[in-house]
């Protein structure tokens, strides 16, 4: 049985996404939660992540300058088709691939606004790698809190999909469209759990 589990996380991670619920959950009381922190909003307000707690949350770092940025669109579909069924989106904007989120907080929400229609929440631009990268990050990145894929954030629009209880069900790298079947599957699975 276990050997089956290891071959659908080889498969998920082929796909790219790696989800907790598809390896046995012997290390699940180890993780911890990734909501206990408190981060800036792009208004410049201070959030404790724990008001989100009861929430499957999608924590994605994203810019306006980068291939990816289309994404937005299907980031503000997710937050329009599941926020009433208990999903947060919240967009971390971050300059640390590229130089591709050069701007302000200010430009980034215009920019946000105007093109893509955002209305999930956003926050200030941060760090999400090296000896820039804020606890939030260490946090999503680390063996202890996600066993099964740790590591640094590659590029813009890695996504991280954690439960209603704050533990890291699933990650999705960059290319992974947020209205793919494999997106829409977990975070589907999330909201019902």
């Amino acid at each position: 049985m276990k050997k089956a589990l290891s071959l659908l996380a080889v498969a998920l991670l082929s796909m790219g996404a790696i989800a907790i619920n598809a390896i046995p959950q012997e290390k699940s009381t180890e993780m911890s939660d990734v909501l206990d922190v408190t981060m800036t909003n792009i208004e410049g307000h201070q959030v404790d992540l724990n008001s989100y707690r009861g929430k499957a949350v999608l924590i994605v770092n994203v810019a306006s300058a980068c291939g990816y940025t289309p994404q937005y669109a299907g980031l503000q579909s997710l937050h329009e088709r599941y926020a009433g069924e208990g999903l947060a989106v919240l967009g971390f904007p971050s300059n640390d691939f590229g130089g591709q989120e050069p701007g302000t907080n200010a430009e980034i929400v215009e920019f946000c606004e105007k093109n893509y229609g955002v209305g999930f929440d956003m926050f200030s631009k941060i760090g999400v790698k090296g000896g820039n990268k804020v606890p939030l990050y260490d946090s999503l990145t680390s063996g202890a809190t996600h066993p099964e894929s740790p590591g640094e954030v590659e590029w813009n629009f890695e996504k991280f999909l954690v439960s209603r209880d704050g533990k890291i069900l699933a990650r999705f790298r960059s290319a992974v469209e947020p209205e793919s079947r494999e997106m829409i599957s977990a975070i589907e699975a999330a909201l019902g759990s």
